[in-house]
């Protein structure tokens, strides 16, 4: 019996495109003393899930981290291994999928504020699991731990917010609009 792939092709390179974007955003660093740098895949991936929508978003979320925990290079620092996705910032990176989960939940209400708590839940939910697992990993409490992982990210996270809740919104019009037209 054949079953049919729910996954157009449209959706599969789309999905691979935004894997990519991940992946190269996740190398636009600031370092910290701490060993949790500042990154730019924190928009990347609420944005693949506003874009690409819940499902696809989370699955392009999912392959990026199974291909960085292969060892392929593509988290931060050109870093890849199942030892950074369970080292220091593992908690982070598990989480991703949630992240991008929540914030295509929010694009398919098709409401503006359903978007925008949707993606803030999405980096709350970050947040927690990062802190948690950066406090077990590291045996510091969860105050230092939240001073060290969240505290320094809340003004670029939302700014990152922002962006995801404008350019998200508009580039999900544009695509859905392209991909209607095509095929």
């Amino acid at each position: 019996m054949k079953s049919k792939s729910t996954f157009s092709t449209y959706d599969l390179c789309m999905m691979g495109v935004f894997a990519a974007i991940i992946a190269v955003f996740a190398q636009i660093i600031i370092p910290l003393p701490y060993g949790v740098p500042i990154t730019l895949q924190t928009l990347a991936i609420p944005l693949a899930g506003v874009v690409l929508g819940s499902k696809k978003g989370t699955i392009t979320t999912i392959l990026y981290i199974l291909i960085g925990a292969v060892g392929v290079p593509v988290f931060a620092g050109f870093t890849g291994g199942l030892g950074v996705v369970f080292g220091p910032t593992g908690g982070f990176i598990l989480s991703f999928p949630f992240l991008a989960l929540a914030a295509g939940l929010g694009a398919e209400k098709d409401n503006k504020l359903w978007l925008w708590g949707a993606i803030v839940t999405g980096v709350l939910v970050n947040y927690l699991c990062g802190v948690v697992y950066f406090s077990i990993f590291t045996s510091n409490d969860l105050i230092t731990s939240f001073m060290v992982c969240v505290l320094v990210f809340i003004p670029g996270d939302i700014l990152k917010v922002a962006a995801v809740g404008l350019l998200g919104e508009r580039l999900r019009r544009m695509l859905l609009q392209r991909s209607t037209s095509s095929g």
